[in-house]
């Protein structure tokens, strides 16, 4: 299994790298936020260990930014021991907050038990009226039509089958979806739900997805 030891301290990274290693894992360290950024966005890891107080990119900011795109598990390794940093890094997301000095083998378990619980496992149905999601075989149906959607018209739809009923932002869209945030004057959240929308409600007489002015997009069905 592979590790990420985000930490700007060298003394504490080479011992977690050396101590995770010779338990068996295979450990990357990234000394600053804006790497461990980089890390993230381009490798697959299966836990991890963040500091606080990085360089660039502060450990909040850097979990805000793995919670847009995963699970993965996070574990906070902080000399920050205060309770409110403590329920401010499990509110964000964290599933673990140890707090610096550690002991090895306390932290060797709790890395452990998160491997353990891995990540949750991915709703494989939706359906909102006569609408279908069958998310393992990426099909789409309604009313026992196959809708032929490309990758992102697919995602889109995932996401607002997942969050049903919610009013959900051009920004969060554009974040879940496109993994960034695009500037106020670009219109690509609009232009997918269009070309969604002609292929999901045009055809039909009911009409599930529906814009709220100022405010974002929502799929239900009608009460």
């Amino acid at each position: 299994m592979q590790i990420l030891v985000v930490e700007d301290e060298v003394k504490t990274a080479d011992y977690l790298q050396k101590g995770l290693g010779e338990s068996g894992y295979l450990v990357e360290v990234a000394r600053n936020g804006h790497d461990g950024q980089h890390l993230i966005e381009e490798f697959a890891f299966d836990l991890i260990i963040l500091d606080v107080m990085l360089p660039g990119l502060d450990g909040w900011q850097l979990l805000s930014h793995i919670r847009r795109r995963s699970q993965t598990p996070v574990l906070f390794l902080t000399a920050r021991d205060k309770v409110e940093y403590r329920v401010k890094g499990l509110e964000l997301g964290a599933d673990d907050y140890l707090i610096k000095p550690f002991s090895f083998v306390e932290l060797l378990a709790r890395v452990r038990t998160l491997l353990r619980r891995g990540p949750p496992r991915e709703t494989e149905y939706f359906q909102v009226a006569d609408l279908h999601m069958d998310v393992m075989r990426r099909r789409v149906t309604r009313q026992g039509e196959r809708l032929n959607l490309t990758n992102k018209e697919f995602a889109l739809l995932h996401l607002l089958m997942d969050r049903e009923s919610e009013v959900l932002s051009r920004t969060y869209i554009a974040s879940q979806v496109w993994q960034m945030n695009f500037d106020s004057d670009t219109n690509v959240v609009e232009v997918a739900v269009r070309r969604l929308r002609a292929k999901v409600d045009e055809p039909y007489n009911v009409k599930l997805i529906h814009t709220l002015r100022g405010m974002g997009y929502v799929l239900e069905a009608p009460k």
